[in-house]
């Protein structure tokens, strides 16, 4: 088609669809100047986003950031939250529960439980709800000492006799303890504040363990909590080795190459040949898909501009 030829029959598309909302905005009995307004695609318009742009860079007010947003591995590109509620489907995931061994004892392990095996490699913390009640169990099959919320005891045990309570506590109680990173892609991390667990009010008892395994960069809560518990820095490196198809790369070396959710299983393989698997399942639940090319959305960290506005914050409230 070319260029040229794309370019106007967008602008086409633009102009049709301007004229029905002028007839549906009168209709309303809304008032709008229309014989006066602008479109995006003015350079009018766009000169004077630029203008108000560089008047707040200018003010050292914009700097560059990134947004967890549903992204299509097929378009290559994010989708608004709108998009993205388009198209839910139902699949059936694999579900795994994941020991994390605490620095202090190491023979005591958080459990986690995750329907992404895949965002493990890039995990760097874990997250509990501070007020609600854990425990520390004895697993007697196992001989193994795990800690997940009392309330979620039924998410690994059938019968009461499978495990002995040892101690129960809050969770505020386990904030800021260090853990054994499961992959060494990012250990070393663990000396700028990573691979510890935080505390905040969106862990649930509704599912999983309580205890949620977090990878800032794929996961909207995750990277909030990270953010507010030092993890990771706005101006840091960014952990999310994928390429623009959501395949692998550089340092998860074992997956380089290869589809996100194509290196579940193997994930898995090797969770249990490092003593790390506690539980395999799988589980069906409703999960995005992009609406035009039908393939599973992923939740990725996407590089965008911010304008920094902490600072002006209660000025914007009085």
């Amino acid at each position: 088609m070319g260029i040229k030829a794309y370019n106007d029959e967008c602008r086409k598309i633009v102009m049709r669809y301007a004229g029905e909302w002028r007839t549906v905005v009168t209709r309303m009995g809304r008032w709008i100047d229309f014989d006066n307004d602008y479109k995006t695609l003015y350079p009018t318009y766009m000169e004077s986003v630029w203008w108000v742009f560089r008047e707040l860079h200018n003010k050292g007010l914009v700097y560059k950031g990134v947004k967890v947003m549903p992204y299509s591995s097929a378009c290559n590109t994010p989708l608004s939250n709108f998009e993205s509620g388009q198209n839910y489907k139902e699949v059936v995931d694999p579900a795994v529960i994941v020991s994390f061994p605490l620095d202090e004892t190491p023979d005591v392990s958080l459990i986690a439980w995750t329907t992404t095996p895949w965002t493990l490699p890039s995990n760097l913390s874990l997250c509990v709800h501070p007020d609600m009640d854990y425990v520390k169990v004895r697993d007697r099959k196992l001989n193994a000492l795990f800690v997940l919320m009392e309330a979620r005891l039924e998410s690994l045990y059938k019968k009461a006799d499978e495990y002995e309570v040892l101690d129960r506590f809050k969770g505020k109680t386990l904030d800021h303890k260090g853990y054994q990173p499961l992959f060494p892609y990012f250990a070393h991390r663990k000396a700028n504040g990573a691979f510890i667990v935080c505390c905040d009010t969106y862990v649930t008892a509704d599912s999983g363990t309580g205890v949620v395994q977090c990878a800032p960069y794929f996961g909207e809560d995750d990277y909030r909590v990270a953010l507010n518990n030092g993890v990771i820095r706005r101006d840091g490196d960014i952990v999310c080795p994928l390429d623009a198809n959501c395949k692998f790369v550089e340092p998860v070396t074992d997956f380089v190459g290869q589809y996100v959710k194509d290196t579940d299983k193997e994930i898995i393989k090797r969770l249990k040949s490092a003593g790390r698997l506690v539980n395999s399942s799988s589980v069906k639940h409703s999960y995005p898909y992009c609406w035009r090319s039908e393939t599973p959305l992923i939740y990725r960290a996407v590089p965008s501009w911010f304008v920094r506005v902490e600072q002006m914050s209660q000025a914007l409230l009085d």
